[in-house]
């Protein structure tokens, strides 16, 4: 029998609250606020309210293979939208070295870092966070900063812009692993288990 849609459900958790207007999504909680434009995605994104608490609906209609595959991207941008009001994101970056120390130094406002000293060379790297996103150097870690914040877009990005600024060029990167890596990534409010 041919389906006419096919749908994909989303739990929305106590404490959070979002507001769909014309696929403009507001999502809200206990860090923060976030908003997305899902405009893009051609789909029908309902809020259902019922006694048992609140969900998101994603419907396809009448979609092929590869418009149905739209469903769990959806699925999983709402989903980590209400995981960083609720929680956030961290990534842990490392800095990596062989012989010349690398040296990350925090903006005053933990919105830049200045990377120095890398390979030896005299140039300083400017890195800026995305909005919403903080810098601070890990106490527990030595040579190792901390990117946070609510987005995980924003958050990963701003990580991807301290390492792209420390790649090795037109040597063996085989030998030269010198640079900033991505050492662990997760929340910020742990939760209990």
């Amino acid at each position: 029998m041919l389906q006419l849609y096919k749908d994909l459900d989303l739990e929305i958790p106590e404490g959070v609250t979002v507001e769909l207007h014309a696929r403009q999504a507001t999502v809200k909680g206990p860090r923060g606020e976030l908003t997305k434009n899902v405009k893009h995605m051609n789909m029908d994104i309902r809020h259902i309210k019922s006694p048992k608490g609140e969900k998101l609906k994603f419907i396809v209609w009448h979609g092929g293979r590869k418009h149905v595959a739209c469903l769990r991207t959806a699925k999983a941008v709402f989903a980590n939208m209400i995981k960083g009001v609720t929680v956030g994101f961290q990534y842990k970056m490392r800095a990596v070295y062989a012989h010349f120390p690398i040296n990350i130094i925090i903006g005053p406002d933990g919105k830049s870092a200045e990377i120095r000293n890398f390979l030896g060379e005299k140039r300083v790297r400017h890195v800026t966070m995305g909005e919403g996103v903080t810098i601070r150097e890990d106490t527990a870690q030595k040579d190792q900063v901390i990117c946070e914040g609510n987005d995980i877009e924003l958050v990963s990005q701003s990580a991807a812009l301290l390492h792209g600024q420390c790649l090795v060029k037109d040597k063996d990167i085989r030998k030269f692993l010198d640079g900033i890596y991505c050492a662990a990534k997760g929340s910020i409010v742990q939760q209990e288990i």
